[in-house]
Parts: structure tokens; C-alpha cells; sequence
């Protein structure tokens, strides 16, 4: 193995500054910065296709919820359900971002383990209750959505990656990571790989809607969101460590086997007769 200098030494601080006692977290600020691209992307493609300026603009609180509440439940219950569901104080804590102490006091600590299956899932159901109360066509509201996905998805794994969480396995390829706060050892940056590979899936999406802008509709650009960034996930786990310790000797982990649905459903609605 080559000596640890050829390697890049990873341990930037979690803050990304201070307002008076307050501290912004670089992983807040990455989710941030990808769901105000998100929502001025699809208000661009709102205005393009002649959508209602009222039927946006509840659009971003649904899809906020969504995919915080659902990311925040498949964590809990993809990946420590023996924890959440052990106790009605641990139940709270899937809800309210707060952490029980053994003598019975509580600190704050934030949401602290976010699954993006649970938050695909989420959006999906909030995309839902948004349709059915606007009444639009859903496939277009779920076309309009997956262009934009990829681009926030991108920033949540950088977050990830200033957090030096979802960590690699040990290698030693010239680009291998060395996260301090973790160990010291190279490891694939595993959260590095999925953001390039996200924002690549971005720029093929919006090329491919500013070819064909009227395959909005028909569900192509959902389809092919779930397709590309779910069988990417797939194989990406293969660099991975894992992350709960029940994977230990699963022929597949679980970020595999929840992509396993996301890309049949995907690629029926790729191929689906319109």
C-alpha cells in the first residue's frame, strides 16, 4: 500500500460558519442549497410548460416534508428499528430531532441518519397529495420533479461527504480518502462518486427534456430518475462499508435491496404504453 501522504487527508470542520450562538452545519447548508436549486429549476419548467403561478407555490412545502419526514422514517425503520421501536421516548426521537439521556433529560442533536430510499418514497406520497389537491396531470408533476432531483441529490452527498459519513471500504486507488474523524485508513469516497455521478445524471436530464420537452407527461423523466440513480446505487454499494452492523455477510445490503423496486418501477414507466 502506498504511504498515507499520496493520499487526501480528510477532516474538514461540520460548520460552515456561526450567526451570534447559532451554527450552520455544512450538511444543512448542502441540503439547502440543492432544494433551492431544485425549486427554481421547476419553477423555470412551471412557467415553461404554462403551469398556474397558485399551483407552484404549496409545491416546495409538500416536497420538503416529504422528503424530510420520509427520509427521516427510513432511516429509522430500514436501519435501526430495534432502536426506534424499542421505547415511546425512541419513537419520539424519529420525529422530533432530539436525543433521550439516561437520566431522563434531552438534548438537541438534530436529525441524525436520513435515508434517500425513505426520501424517494416520501416525495412520492407528497407529490401524491400535492396532485390530489391540485388536480394537474401527476405524471407531469412527477417529470417536472425528477429533472430537477438529481441536482439536490448531488449536494445532500456532499453533505454527507463534509460529515465523513457513508464512508468507503479501505483501498488503496491514488483517490482514496482518509477520514480522520473515521480512521486512518484510505477508503473509497464513496459520497464523492454519487454526487459526480448525480450531477451527471442531472445534465443528461435536462438535455434530454430540452430535446423532447413534450415527453413531460408521459412519466419518462421520473422512469429514468429512478432507473439511473438506483442502479448506480446499486453497484456503488459494492464500495461502501457498511452501515449497521445486522449487513455483516448479506449477500446484499440494504441500500441494495430497497434500489432493487425503485429501478423496476423506473423502467416500467420508461417503457409503459403512454
Amino acid at each position: 500500500m502506498q504511504h498515507l501522504l499520496n493520499y487526501i487527508i480528510w477532516n474538514p470542520s461540520t460548520e460552515a460558519f456561526h450567526i451570534a450562538s447559532i451554527s450552520v452545519r455544512w450538511y444543512s447548508l448542502c441540503w439547502l442549497i440543492g432544494l433551492i436549486l431544485a425549486y427554481l429549476i421547476v419553477q423555470r419548467l412551471y412557467k415553461e410548460q404554462k403551469v398556474k403561478d397558485e399551483y407552484f407555490d404549496p409545491l416546495f412545502i409538500y416536497c420538503f416534508i416529504g422528503i424530510l419526514l420520509g427520509a427521516r422514517l427510513g432511516h429509522c425503520l430500514f436501519y435501526q428499528p430495534e432502536y426506534f421501536l424499542s421505547s415511546w421516548k425512541h419513537v419520539i426521537e424519529m420525529f422530533i430531532p432530539i436525543h433521550y439521556m439516561p437520566d431522563g433529560s434531552w438534548k438537541f442533536v438534530g436529525y441524525e441518519g436520513l435515508a434517500s430510499h425513505g426520501g424517494t418514497l416520501g416525495l412520492i406520497f407528497a407529490l401524491y397529495l400535492y396532485y390530489y389537491r391540485t388536480k394537474m396531470n401527476l405524471w407531469q408533476v412527477l417529470d417536472d420533479i425528477a429533472i430537477a432531483t438529481p441536482i439536490t441529490a448531488c449536494f445532500i452527498r456532499l453533505g454527507n461527504l463534509m460529515n465523513s459519513e457513508i464512508i468507503g471500504k479501505v483501498t488503496d486507488v491514488p483517490w482514496a480518502f482518509i477520514f480522520e474523524r473515521v480512521d486512518k485508513v484510505p477508503r473509497h469516497p464513496g459520497q464523492l462518486y454519487e454526487a459526480i455521478a448525480y450531477a451527471v445524471f442531472f445534465v443528461i436530464g435536462w438535455y434530454l427534456y430540452r430535446k423532447r420537452p413534450e415527453k413531460v407527461g408521459t412519466g419518462f423523466f421520473f422512469g429514468l430518475c429512478l432507473t439511473l440513480i438506483f442502479t448506480f446505487r446499486f453497484f456503488i454499494e459494492y464500495t461502501k462499508d457498511i452501515q449497521v452492523d445486522f449487513e455483516s455477510g448479506m449477500l446484499l445490503n440494504m441500500g441494495q435491496i430497497l434500489s432493487l423496486p425503485f429501478i423496476a418501477i423506473g423502467v416500467h414507466c420508461m417503457l409503459r404504453k403512454r
